[in-house]
């Protein structure tokens, strides 16, 4: 049975020559990894630059998106991580009224959540890797794992946020950083819905929303 994606050809295009302009974007954070904003303009590609068959592009970007899913989760994991760390760690060592703030269970019942959140998305992650390291079907898994992940660093960097009060602000506390870090992880490289429009269709062949 054809499908949409049946037909599109996939090229190597050198961008270095004319027909293209590239800008920087200038971004509010993810800055360790350069983007920009890429025009083509009457760009010509010879047929030798075609990667693989004519008609089958698709199926070769497919390639990439399930390991591409993994290193985000596995990214996203970093840094829920970090973020858990430096709260723990604050929450431990500010004092207010002679005891520790981390004291408080409004303080550590978020905080406990947020380990558990990680913890679990931290299998899942496990599991897409070994699956995809054993050249085994993974999509499911690897769409969990990026939506677990982003949503346990999300919040893990929001009551980060949140533990260290007015100082989340300060740039000597990173948990700012990490925030925004995380924030990315929901919309890129796909946003949290699409990763739902997955599940729903391939996993539990509900009809096509989009």
């Amino acid at each position: 049975m054809r499908r949409r994606t049946d037909g599109l050809t996939l090229l190597l295009a050198d961008l270095r020559g004319d027909g293209v302009s590239i800008s920087p974007i200038d971004k509010i954070g993810r800055n360790a990894v350069g983007s920009c904003e890429v025009r083509y303009d009457g760009l010509r590609v010879p047929v030798s630059d075609r990667v693989g068959e004519e008609g089958a592009g698709f199926k070769y970007l497919l390639d990439g998106l399930n390991p591409e899913r993994i290193l985000i989760s596995a990214e996203a994991l970093g840094i829920g991580k970090a973020a858990l760390r430096a709260a723990v760690s604050y929450a431990n060592q500010r004092t207010v009224f002679g005891r520790p703030i981390g004291k408080n269970q409004g303080i550590a019942f978020p905080l406990a959540e947020a380990h558990m959140k990680l913890h679990a998305a931290e299998l899942v992650i496990r599991e897409a890797s070994w699956r995809y390291d054993q050249g085994l079907t993974c999509g499911e898994q690897a769409n969990s794992a990026k939506y677990l992940a982003s949503d346990a660093a999300f919040f893990a960097s929001d009551r980060a946020m949140q533990t260290h009060g007015g100082f989340a602000y300060a740039r000597e506390y990173n948990v700012g950083r990490y925030f925004l870090e995380s924030r990315l992880m929901e919309i890129a490289p796909v946003p949290q819905e699409m990763v739902l429009n997955y599940v729903s269709e391939h996993v539990l062949h509900l009809p096509r929303s989009y």
